[in-house]
Order: structure tokens, then C-alpha cells, then sequence
């Protein structure tokens, strides 16, 4: 499942239905509006193969990877984001739960570099060009 957090911008969220990528959005579809950061985690854990889509620089730690929930900063401007929400996932390194789970992610204009569980250093995915 892809969640977008809940200050994902509406416009956005919008572009994604209009190119058919699923996703939920916390306080929209799913959980609370006001949800803290803090029991934003445990909730990852209990529903399992996630990806959460967010603008909040604070889920970028090493220590929250877990094989149970991909995390994804989105280091962009609030009008790209479905745009890098959308090449996030057809990334061939990316496009499918069992290779993002387990990883914390800042995609940015420049590519993507990314915490994976039980590695020392970050790691760096470059954008595909077709």
C-alpha cells in the first residue's frame, strides 16, 4: 500500500488518482488528522508491506528501517511531488513492495539515496532515462 502523509498536498494527491496510482492518505482515507510523528511508526508496523510517502525531513534516520514499511522523504518542491511519488515507484531498483521494504529513501532531483536495513553507509540510485 502507498500512504502519503497527511500534508501531502491536495493537488497532488489529486494527480496521482488521475494517473491511476493507488494510494492512501493518513486522516483522508486513513488513520486521524493530527496523527504525531511518533505513532506514526508503530502504525507501519502493524499493517505491513507500506510505503509512506512524506515531506518531513524527520523520517530520513537510518535507525527506522524495517522489513516491514519503506519509508520515502520526498526532498522536492510541494509541486513535484506526485511527479517523484510516480518515478519513485516505476524506478527499476523500486517497482515493487519486496525491493523498497526495509529501506528509508530521500528522492530528490538528483536521484535517490537511501538507508538499507543492516548496511553501514547510505547508498545512491541514479534516475533512469529512457
Amino acid at each position: 500500500m502507498n500512504l502519503l502523509d497527511e500534508n501531502f498536498p491536495a493537488d497532488q494527491a489529486a494527480l496521482l488518482r488521475q494517473w491511476k496510482v493507488p494510494h492512501r492518505q493518513f486522516g483522508r482515507d486513513f488513520s486521524t488528522l493530527g496523527a504525531q510523528d511518533t505513532d506514526i511508526i508503530p502504525l507501519l508496523h502493524r499493517l505491513r508491506r507500506v510505503t509512506l510517502f512524506t515531506q518531513d525531513q524527520d523520517f530520513f534516520k537510518r535507525w527506522l528501517c524495517h522489513p516491514a514499511y519503506c519509508l520515502v522523504w520526498l526532498d522536492t518542491k510541494p509541486g513535484q511531488t506526485a511527479e517523484y511519488v510516480r518515478r519513485f515507484l516505476r524506478h527499476r531498483m523500486f517497482n515493487t513492495h519486496f525491493k523498497r521494504l526495509g529501506k528509508v529513501l530521500r528522492v530528490h532531483p538528483h536521484g535517490i539515496t537511501y538507508w538499507q536495513a543492516h548496511a553501514r553507509l547510505s547508498q545512491r540510485a541514479t534516475w533512469q532515462y529512457a
